[in-house]
């Protein structure tokens, strides 16, 4: 009881004594009874203030021990929370799993506590033992019957008058031990074993101070076990503090869950002011009064994150820039826009592109091509800042992200300074090309419900510039204003794919020296319920900008898959499967399991299934495309180059595409009878193709003419309405043979 409370109680009983000695005074007769009750009212009195105060008080420490051991009860590491008297103790889930306890099974508490510390009573002495010892050791027999050893760190957390709330965590070092048992020295085994755990304890009461463990002040460097949060916050590696930023106002959220256990990994300044890599695995509550008591673990990941960066750069670097590729970019790019979210930042994204890009390969190479990749990625990245990025999107195509201070003109600026930078690199090699790159731009969060939103908005801005060189667009909702009904086709387009109105036509392919079927090439078809079928070039282009083509290839090469096993089944001769991938999928790193998947699912043999590729697509990052082809070819399936010609420096692709069949393009085919000099292109074109064990198939043969020239010239197969347009799958059986 506080001097206040104490003087109040002395006053009540004061006026008590004089108002029963008055009534003493006039009443004698009666003064011994009234004496007896006063005194018995005032012992009762006393009693029932004292027992009032007791249960206060251990009801104020019962409130903060659950508070704790909410926190505490998901903590990868041993944790016991008690009374001084033993009157109350909660062990979390790890320690009541190595002593046998249920969650719902009672245990002696007393008992249990010397169990753990390996002491023969709880008293004041041995509880002054465990708080004077950094780590007090102890080991006992688990439920399973093997021997654990424990160091304890026990801290008081809380005291009042008559009770003293405990809690000790551990360290458990049975492993540690058990390969140290050589070691001599109890000092440097301890130590071992400590540097070894590199697990500290951080917990945050107020969310003013953290709290620290003697292993987190350790692995730190801290001055005190007391550190501020801002002060935290200093010691947080400069490219990770907006994640730790947006930790923290998600966490003073009103919002914020307080369930499960959640965990962020940073950079932190630790011993010799080097950055390690720590995972703080924690938990938050709310206690009494809505405040927000975090805690948990940090364990220094640095090693694994070593090993991880490794695996990072093969997966998120380009490898002939050295600077993060698209994947890199949409992953921190959707990071940072949902730190836009809770941080109100605003940031820039800008797309560029290196204006005829092509003819730099074709007159200096592609080793110099590359080089110029790479110089054009080192101008982007100087001015790259605190949470921006550069990175290769593909091929000639860059992005950056820019932090938005309030300039409306700084991607303008930028993009400007870029240029003028650009031209400078038009020496050596260089010296007789205009070098130029044009730019879109967007800002983030503004343009977009997501990144990939705001990242295509750029993009879309980037091709509404002006057809001349050196452009430089900015994202407008006013842009969108001549394709409304591109946005409603698209709608109906992604409606039809779910109520599945595509279908696949099929058109024969004939092999020239026997004239029978030798494959067929699958077109999807999109037919509306009324019948009306929607041409491929009205919807492939709305499904390409949408990303519905992803949907759109994935149906293809499951259906063709499935159709051309059926053939089988039905007992028809094998023929070959042909289906085309748009851009966006053939670029996917895991198109190589996609395609497995299909054929596993189908049963068909990779050699019955063919590929075909446009030369743009092949052509626009020719490194990434060659490795894609040679993975599918590892698989077994067949690789075509379709529109063969059509493109540039088509011939001297030949020496490194891994494709199995060329495809002539039709506009070869068409003059093949009257034009000579076609005639001489497409025998030139056999005859190299032939040298290097590559099939010819021509498209577009109208008539019996055009395909005996193109017999007598070595073409192997053959594809056009001579043969028969495309069908669906039950016409197509009219040109199957059975086995």
């Amino acid at each position: 009881m506080n001097n206040k409370k104490a003087l109040s109680a002395v006053l009540i009983l004061s006026a008590a004594s004089i108002i029963v000695l008055i009534f003493a005074h006039f009443f004698p007769e009666e003064s011994g009874l009234i004496l007896a009750i006063f005194l018995s009212t005032v012992v009762l009195l006393a009693f029932i203030i004292l027992v009032f105060q007791y249960i206060l008080g251990h009801n104020k420490i019962m409130l903060d021990m659950h508070d704790i051991a909410s926190v505490t009860e998901n903590l990868n590491t041993e944790v016991a929370i008690w009374l001084n008297d033993c009157s109350a103790v909660f062990l979390n889930k790890k320690l009541r799993r190595l002593l046998g306890i249920s969650d719902s099974a009672s245990f002696n508490h007393k008992e249990t506590l010397m169990r753990i510390f390996g002491t023969d009573d709880i008293t004041p002495e041995i509880i002054a033992g465990l708080l004077d010892d950094t780590a007090s050791e102890a080991s006992f027999v688990c439920a399973d019957g093997n021997t654990t050893e424990i160091a304890w760190s026990t801290s008081l957390f809380k005291q009042k008058k008559d009770f003293s709330l405990y809690l000790s965590a551990g360290f458990n070092m049975t492993e540690i031990k058990n390969m140290q048992r050589s070691l001599s020295d109890t000092n440097e085994r301890f130590n071992l074993s400590m540097e070894l755990s590199e697990i500290g304890i951080l917990m945050s009461y107020d969310m003013v101070n953290f709290h620290a463990s003697p292993e987190t002040v350790r692995m730190l460097g801290l001055e005190s076990s007391i550190i501020g949060i801002n002060e935290f916050r200093s010691l947080i590696h400069p490219n990770d503090r907006i994640q730790y930023d947006s930790w923290f106002k998600m966490i003073e959220a009103d919002n914020a869950s307080s369930s499960g256990v959640k965990c962020i990994e940073l950079r932190i300044r630790s011993v010799g002011g080097m950055y390690r890599w720590y995972s703080y695995r924690f938990k938050m509550v709310r206690a009494s009064g809505n405040a927000a008591l975090i805690g948990g673990a940090l364990l220094d990941i640095t090693t694994e994150r070593e090993k991880d960066i490794l695996i990072e750069r093969l997966a998120f670097v380009d490898e002939v820039t050295e600077i993060p590729n698209r994947n890199k970019l949409m992953r921190i790019g959707q990071e940072t826009y949902e730190c836009c979210k809770h941080l109100n930042y605003t940031y820039w994204i800008i797309v560029f592109d290196i204006d005829r890009f092509h003819i730099v390969n074709d007159t200096c190479g592609y080793d110099s091509g590359n080089k110029l990749l790479k110089d054009f990625a080192h101008l982007l990245y100087k001015f790259v800042g605190t949470g921006g990025l550069a990175a290769r999107i593909s091929g000639d195509n860059f992005a950056l992200i820019l932090r938005d201070y309030g300039d409306d003109e700084l991607p303008v600026r930028t993009a400007m300074t870029i240029q003028e930078d650009m031209t400078k690199l038009a020496v050596n090699e260089f010296a007789s090309l205009n070098l130029t790159c044009s730019a879109g731009y967007s800002r983030m969060p503004d343009d977009g419900n997501s990144f990939l939103d705001i990242f295509e908005h750029a993009e879309f801005a980037l091709k509404s510039g002006s057809s001349s060189q050196s452009s430089i667009s900015c994202y407008e909702p006013s842009m969108h204003d001549s394709i409304i009904g591109n946005t409603e086709l698209e709608k109906a387009l992604s409606d039809a794919i779910d109520n599945d109105e595509l279908r696949l036509f099929y058109q024969p392919k004939i092999d020239l020296a026997t004239g029978k079927i030798m494959g067929v090439e699958a077109l999807v078809r999109w037919i509306k319920p009324d019948g009306t079928i929607v041409r491929p070039d009205v919807f492939i282009p709305i499904a390409e900008s949408s990303h519905l083509v992803g949907r759109i290839s994935e149906f293809v090469l499951n259906e063709a898959c499935r159709q051309n096993m059926l053939w089988q089944r039905m007992g028809f001769k094998n023929i070959v499967m042909s289906i085309n991938f748009a851009s966006s999928d053939f670029y996917q790193k895991d198109l190589k399991d996609k395609v497995m998947d299909a054929l596993i699912k189908s049963g068909l043999e990779p050699k019955w299934l063919e590929v075909e590729l446009t030369e743009t697509l092949a052509l626009r990052d020719i490194d990434f495309a060659v490795a894609q082809m040679n993975k599918l070819r590892e698989l077994g399936v067949k690789l075509a180059m379709d529109d063969f010609g059509t493109g540039y420096s088509s011939l001297s692709y030949l020496q490194v595409l891994p494709i199995t069949l060329l495809k002539l393009d039709r506009s070869f085919i068409t003059d093949i009878e009257h034009d000579s000099i076609a005639f001489e292109i497409v025998s030139s074109v056999i005859r190299i193709a032939k040298s290097k064990k590559i099939e010819i198939i021509a498209e577009g043969i109208e008539n019996e003419n055009q395909a005996n020239i193109l017999r007598n010239a070595g073409c192997d197969f053959a594809q056009g309405f001579l043969y028969g347009k495309p069908v669906p799958p039950e016409k197509i059986t009219e040109f199957l043979e059975p086995v």
